[in-house]
């Protein structure tokens, strides 16, 4: 526990380098951990006040409104658990940065006293007797355990959905996936339904949720921190550590959440080599001489989109003095091919997890199976994983390429002086809701026990965050934050999902409604529109009356460019319709448009010229 002159001379430092600023009417919407913590101090607001506030969230935005469905379970005993550490800290003052802070869990890690279901109806009253190593960390420094959020059944896949509550939603458009496996907890933490949130990835579980939810991600390296009592996907591959809406709330968990853990021998690696401090290195990079390494193959395959805005972020960098040199490494997919685990693991691994936590019903991966108890979308890996009989062989070779690769990686980052390959975490955008996803770039650092660091860096021209992936050499975690940190602070990046919105009052926005009512140059045209921001939805309706005496060929929706109709954006009625009804999926700007009062109609019909009559819709 750090002493109390510690704990305000790291709140001072971190203060100084946010650039949030508290506004003068409280609110737990983007807010992060320090300015949390002053207002406790302050008696501004409780613990408990925020466990109500971020469960206000929750009620309004995940079964409710955009119906994220990020959400299995509220710690029933959040309430108490928040009102007990408010008293301690008038008592004594707070444990750490962490003290009173709300958070998210992915339910895969290990919580003794609410059940830990891996997404799974098979573990749905399946309460572990042992409380997750990082779990137990989070506590001892005053964390409260908010709620436990949905993941890609079992971690194995990257769309997140599950049998114990179905799909989740990404925030930025609610019709496409999260990313996975720790999808709840990205669209959790974007959503601000808690503070930060914890993930697991075994194969880019951490980092493509940060890219998809406009959030950031270590990967970490392997041993950094425990994976005892997390349940396993593949116990070599797998790591376990936070999201965030910010690299300074990241560096305040990460540096809670390491260590060394007798349970986890891969920790080991912290018994011989210095530890990451991630607070103290935040701010005391200098970018100026560093060289980044490009990875041109996995820059070409992506998409337009995702390859210009890190092309941006990259084009940034340059101009702080960093060198950008195109790199490559030939036997790259080889290495890789050769290197995973997951399906060499899993069943073994998930057998002993059961066992060793005390689990009664469910005895191993055959009774998941033979009973059904599963989602279809895991159904595949389930089964073969069931029927596979390692070849201890082949699953020895399989471990030591994974030496291979991570030393075939570090050769070429010291031939060429580079201090970490860029690329993206996954190449594509995130897909509609039961398409598959592609574009996965997971296997360079899952394969080699590398780190790597899930950057925000903008979004797509539909909305849609963009992340960069940063891999670094191994324990060289602290300065990839830091590197991603100075990029944050320059090019604020982080924007609040329209679909959750600040509550005002407690209360998410209603539904508003305007109407239609046009009698001018012989037109006689009516009807309403609605916004609905919680649903991202525009819906109209659009009936031409009996008074009207022109042919209408069109009626359509238009946005006023500086005192003129810009382009058509959508049509609200064609020729020889007298009603249309409809919804349209707003994209950014139209939401923009929409709150600036620069919708227009645009009617096209005789007797009104070519460029027809606009009207402002009020």
């Amino acid at each position: 526990m750090p002493s109390r002159l510690f704990h305000w001379m790291s709140m001072v430092l971190l203060l100084a380098l946010s650039p949030h600023v508290l506004t003068a009417e409280f609110d737990v919407t983007e807010t992060p951990i320090l300015e949390l913590q002053a207002a406790m101090d302050n008696g501004e607001i409780t613990s408990l006040e925020l466990v109500d506030a971020y469960l206000a969230r929750i009620s309004a935005y995940d079964k409710r409104g955009p119906q994220l469905n990020s959400i299995i379970r509220i710690n029933p005993n959040v309430r108490a658990e928040a009102a007990a550490l408010d008293r301690e800290r008038q008592r004594s003052g707070a444990r750490s940065l962490l003290h009173g802070i709300p958070i998210l869990v992915k339910d895969n890690y290990n919580t003794s006293d609410m059940p830990t279901t891996g997404g799974s109806v098979a573990l749905a009253h399946f309460v572990p007797d042992q409380d997750a190593t990082q779990i137990t960390k989070l506590r001892e420094a005053g964390a409260v355990i908010l709620a436990k959020t949905n993941l890609h059944e079992y971690a194995y896949g990257i769309t997140t959905v599950s049998s114990i509550v179905g799909q989740t939603r990404n925030p930025y458009d609610i019709r496409r996936v999260p990313g996975g496996s720790s999808g709840g907890t990205g669209a959790a933490v974007a959503a601000s339904f808690g503070v930060f949130g914890l993930g697991s990835d075994t194969c880019g579980s951490i980092r493509i949720p940060a890219a998809f939810n406009n959030l950031i991600g270590l990967r970490p390296t392997k041993g950094l921190s425990s994976i005892f009592g997390v349940m396993p996907l593949s116990h070599t591959q797998d790591v376990a550590g936070p999201l965030a809406r910010s690299a300074a709330d990241l560096a305040i968990v990460l540096d809670i959440v390491k260590g060394y853990d007798e349970n986890d021998a891969a920790t080991s690696i912290l018994l011989e080599n210095p530890v990451p401090e991630f607070q103290a290195a935040l701010a005391g990079i200098d970018l100026q001489g560093l060289r980044f390494g490009v990875l041109t193959e996995y820059m070409e395959r992506a998409s337009n989109s995702t390859q210009q805005a890190i092309e941006a972020a990259l084009q940034w960098y340059e101009s702080q003095g960093v060198e950008l040199v195109e790199t490559q490494l030939p036997e790259l997919s080889a290495l890789i091919g050769r290197s995973g685990l997951i399906g060499y693991e899993f069943r073994y691994d998930l057998n002993q997890y059961l066992s060793l936590f005390g689990s009664d019903a469910i005895a191993d991966l055959n009774a998941i199976v033979g009973s059904g108890l599963y989602h279809r979308a895991v159904s595949g890996p389930l089964v073969r994983s069931n029927a596979n009989v390692r070849e201890e062989q082949a699953y020895a070779e399989a471990v030591a390429a994974r030496d291979d690769l991570r030393e075939a990686l570090e050769q070429l980052m010291a031939n060429e002086q580079l201090d970490l390959l860029v690329y993206p975490p996954i190449a594509e955008e995130p897909v509609f809701i039961g398409e598959s996803q592609p574009g996965n770039n997971c296997s360079i650092s899952a394969n080699s026990g590398l780190p790597a660091l899930s950057l925000p860096v903008g979004f797509t021209s539909q909305g849609l965050p963009v992340g960069m992936e940063m891999l670094g050499m191994l324990l060289d975690d602290a300065r990839l934050l830091a590197i991603g940190y100075a990029f944050e602070v320059a090019n604020s990046t982080r924007k609040t999902p329209s679909v959750t919105p600040r509550l005002v009052n407690g209360m998410a926005p209603a539904i508003e409604s305007r109407e239609i009512a046009i009698q001018q140059q012989g037109l006689s045209i009516s009807g309403w529109t609605e916004f609905d921001q919680l649903l991202n939805e525009f819906r109209f309706g659009v009936n031409v009356g009996s008074g009207n005496v022109i042919d209408i060929a069109a009626v359509t929706l238009v946005f006023d460019e500086a005192g003129s109709p810009g382009e058509i954006q959508l049509n609200l009625l064609g020729p020889d319709s007298d009603y249309k009804s409809g919804s349209h999926y707003m994209s950014a700007d139209f939401i923009e448009a929409y709150n600036a009062d620069r919708l227009m109609l645009r009617i096209f019909a005789e007797g009104l010229g070519a460029s027809g009559l606009s009207v402002p819709l009020q």
